[in-house]
Protein backbone atom coordinates (compact mmCIF):
# COMPACT_ATOMS: atom_id res chain seq x y z
CA UNK A 1 0.00 0.00 0.00
CA UNK A 2 2.64 2.52 0.53
CA UNK A 3 3.42 2.46 -3.24
CA UNK A 4 -0.05 3.68 -3.81
CA UNK A 5 -0.13 6.16 -0.68
CA UNK A 6 3.17 7.38 -2.12
CA UNK A 7 1.20 8.09 -5.54
CA UNK A 8 -1.63 9.33 -4.58
CA UNK A 9 0.01 11.72 -2.31
CA UNK A 10 1.98 12.63 -5.33
CA UNK A 11 -1.25 12.96 -7.54
CA UNK A 12 -2.87 15.24 -4.69
CA UNK A 13 0.15 17.81 -4.88
CA UNK A 14 0.29 18.32 -8.80
CA UNK A 15 -3.52 17.34 -9.50
CA UNK A 16 -4.27 19.66 -12.08
CA UNK A 17 -0.91 18.66 -14.02
CA UNK A 18 -1.45 14.79 -13.61
CA UNK A 19 -5.19 15.17 -14.52
CA UNK A 20 -4.49 16.61 -18.00
CA UNK A 21 -1.36 14.14 -18.92
CA UNK A 22 -3.60 10.88 -17.60
CA UNK A 23 -6.65 11.85 -19.95
CA UNK A 24 -3.93 11.83 -22.86
CA UNK A 25 -2.68 8.30 -21.11
CA UNK A 26 -6.24 6.87 -20.96
CA UNK A 27 -7.61 7.89 -24.11
CA UNK A 28 -4.81 6.94 -26.04
CA UNK A 29 -4.40 3.48 -23.84
CA UNK A 30 -8.42 2.93 -24.61
CA UNK A 31 -8.11 3.54 -28.30
CA UNK A 32 -4.97 0.73 -28.91
CA UNK A 33 -7.39 -1.26 -26.94
CA UNK A 34 -10.17 -0.93 -29.14
CA UNK A 35 -7.95 -1.10 -31.96
CA UNK A 36 -6.62 -5.32 -31.17
CA UNK A 37 -10.43 -5.47 -29.93
CA UNK A 38 -11.52 -4.82 -33.47
CA UNK A 39 -8.84 -6.66 -35.51
CA UNK A 40 -10.47 -10.08 -34.22
CA UNK A 41 -13.92 -9.21 -35.93
CA UNK A 42 -17.55 -7.31 -34.84
CA UNK A 43 -19.58 -9.94 -33.20
CA UNK A 44 -21.32 -9.64 -30.16
CA UNK A 45 -18.23 -10.78 -27.91
CA UNK A 46 -16.06 -7.54 -29.23
CA UNK A 47 -18.70 -5.17 -28.98
CA UNK A 48 -19.46 -5.86 -25.33
CA UNK A 49 -15.46 -6.29 -24.78
CA UNK A 50 -15.46 -2.71 -26.78
CA UNK A 51 -17.93 -1.11 -24.09
CA UNK A 52 -15.96 -2.38 -21.24
CA UNK A 53 -13.03 -0.11 -22.28
CA UNK A 54 -15.12 3.02 -23.69
CA UNK A 55 -16.97 3.38 -19.99
CA UNK A 56 -13.42 2.59 -18.56
CA UNK A 57 -12.03 5.64 -20.02
CA UNK A 58 -15.47 7.71 -20.06
CA UNK A 59 -15.14 7.41 -16.56
CA UNK A 60 -11.80 8.85 -15.79
CA UNK A 61 -12.65 11.86 -18.61
CA UNK A 62 -16.16 12.06 -15.89
CA UNK A 63 -13.92 12.44 -12.88
CA UNK A 64 -12.12 14.77 -13.92
CA UNK A 65 -14.21 17.13 -15.81
CA UNK A 66 -16.67 17.07 -13.06
CA UNK A 67 -13.83 17.87 -10.52
CA UNK A 68 -14.54 14.89 -8.32
CA UNK A 69 -11.97 14.55 -5.40
CA UNK A 70 -8.51 13.38 -6.29
CA UNK A 71 -8.56 10.31 -4.62
CA UNK A 72 -11.70 9.18 -6.57
CA UNK A 73 -10.07 10.53 -9.61
CA UNK A 74 -7.06 8.54 -9.14
CA UNK A 75 -8.73 5.30 -8.43
CA UNK A 76 -10.83 5.68 -11.71
CA UNK A 77 -7.37 6.40 -13.51
CA UNK A 78 -6.03 3.04 -12.05
CA UNK A 79 -9.32 1.44 -13.40
CA UNK A 80 -9.47 2.62 -16.39
CA UNK A 81 -5.95 2.00 -17.30
CA UNK A 82 -6.37 -1.61 -16.15
CA UNK A 83 -9.03 -2.01 -17.85
CA UNK A 84 -7.25 -1.17 -21.30
CA UNK A 85 -4.36 -3.14 -20.61
CA UNK A 86 -6.56 -6.39 -19.66
CA UNK A 87 -8.46 -6.11 -22.81
CA UNK A 88 -4.78 -5.21 -25.04
CA UNK A 89 -3.07 -8.29 -23.46
CA UNK A 90 -6.36 -10.53 -23.78
CA UNK A 91 -6.29 -9.85 -27.34
CA UNK A 92 -2.64 -10.00 -27.79
CA UNK A 93 -3.21 -13.76 -26.80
Amino acid sequence: MTIYNDLLSDFKELYLGYSALAIIVSSCLGSIAVMFILTHGNSIGQMIELSFVVIGCMAYNTAVLSQQKPKLVFNSLILSVAISLIFIIINIL
